[in-house]
Order: structure tokens, then sequence, then C-alpha cells
């Protein structure tokens, strides 16, 4: 997975910024991940984490665009009607997955979308993905707008419902404390420079570059039904910008 550095023209001020450190535009192709492979299987969890531009978002979208029946929490239209009514799903049904969100509240299951906070609004987005059972769920920036405490919770909730309905979820985020807690079959662990580390969950040994059934130390789960690859892939956000 790589993109192509954009031409950029001198400046007063970059000129500045270039004498004062030494240094000149980037060029050439910044690569994040050169021939990664991932295990996916069904009813799993996928977490990328790393520091803000070190390429996990990229690398999800990436293995989303592989996949099929994906519904991304953040572009869910939220419809103005009470939480509970919005999931359309049993009144019992939805009051336990609005419990399982931090929405457990009687109050918040009677107010519209329009009425909670940034966090509650987010946790209702999991809740109203949950609720049309797809294949895969999307969350880019995950739980990044919750108290730390609150997003432990959602985590582990996150892994309950996947094991229970065979939900797999897709998940990017900066915060790496919620990882015990979700205990994701595949944690790609992207950094700034380097190439991504893959942690998978039932060995829990860690594999530089990439994790293929079949090699010697391959996973037990997720047994791979497909291999997803991300190397080749153009970053979607650039190639995008370069043709403006």
């Amino acid at each position: 997975m790589n993109y192509e550095f954009l031409p950029k023209q001198r400046t007063v001020r970059t000129s500045q910024v270039m004498d004062l450190f030494g240094i000149d535009f980037e060029q050439g192709r910044h690569v994040v991940a050169e021939g990664l492979e991932l295990p996916v299987e069904q009813g799993s969890i996928l977490c990328f984490t790393g520091d803000s531009g070190s390429g996990k978002s990229s690398m999800m979208r990436a293995v989303c665009r592989q996949i099929e029946g994906v519904v991304d929490v953040n572009a869910l239209e939220l419809q103005p009607v009470s939480l509970i009514d919005g999931l359309g799903i049993k009144v019992t049904e939805g009051m336990a997955l609005l419990a399982s969100c931090g929405l457990g509240e009687a109050h918040l299951m009677l107010r519209t979308p329009a009425e909670l906070s940034d966090g509650q609004r987010y946790r209702y987005r999991i809740a109203l993905a949950i609720s049309q059972q797809p294949a895969w769920i999307v969350a880019d920036e995950f739980t990044a707008t919750l108290d730390r405490t609150l997003a432990k919770v959602i985590a582990f909730n996150v892994r309950k419902i996947c094991d229970r309905t065979g939900i797999g979820f897709l998940v990017a985020t900066t915060h790496d404390d919620i990882v015990s807690d979700m205990n994701p079959d595949v944690h790609v662990v992207c950094r700034l420079g380097d190439e991504p580390d893959v942690v998978c969950r039932d060995e829990n040994v860690k594999k530089k570059g990439s994790v293929l059934a079949g090699r010697s130390g391959s996973v037990k789960r997720p047994e791979s039904t497909g291999r997803i690859l991300l190397g080749g892939i153009i970053d979607r956000t650039t190639s995008a910008s370069s043709s403006m």
C-alpha cells in the first residue's frame, strides 16, 4: 500500500522551514505496507492502531474494498426519531442493544440523535449498525470521542457482540488502551516510517510484514477463508487529490 507524494512549489515560508530543519520536499512514493496479507474470517475483529498519519485508516479502507456486506458507522444516516424507534427491532432487543453501547438510561432511549452529545451519537451509530445485522461493521476513529473507561467497556461489548452475532468488525483508532478489552482476532499495529506489525489472537505472537495461512506459525483463528492483499493499493485520499 503506497501513494505518490504530490509535486509542490517552494514559497518563502516553506523555504524558511527547509532551511531551519535542513530538509526538502518529500518525493517519490510513500510505502505504508508492501505485500501485506491478512487472514480474514467472517465474524472476526480486525483492529488497526497507530499514530495519526501512520496509515491505519487507509489500510482498513483497503480491506473494506475487498469484502462485501460492509456498513460504515460514520456514513449512517440518523433519522429524527427516538433511539428505540430508529433501531427498528423489538423493544426488548433494542433496549439490550442500546445498553451494550452505553445508552441504557431510559431517558436516552426516548431522545432523538440530535439531542445527544457527540459521544452518545457515536455510540448510537454503533448500535444502529449492529441492528442492521451486516456481515461487517467498519468504524474509523473508534471510541475517540469517549472517555477511556467507557471506551474500554464498549470495546469489551463489541467482542461479545461479535462472538454472539457473527458480525465482523474492522476498527481503526489511535487509542491502544482498548485492545486488551476488545481482544481482536487480528491486530495491525501501524508505525510511522516502518512496516506494520500483525498480532494474531490465538497465538498472541507478533508477525512482521505478513501473516499467511499455511505458513510456518500460521494462526488457528481466524482461519483464513480469504486473503486480503494490501500491497500496491493507492491511498484513496491522495489519489483523489491528484486527479483534482
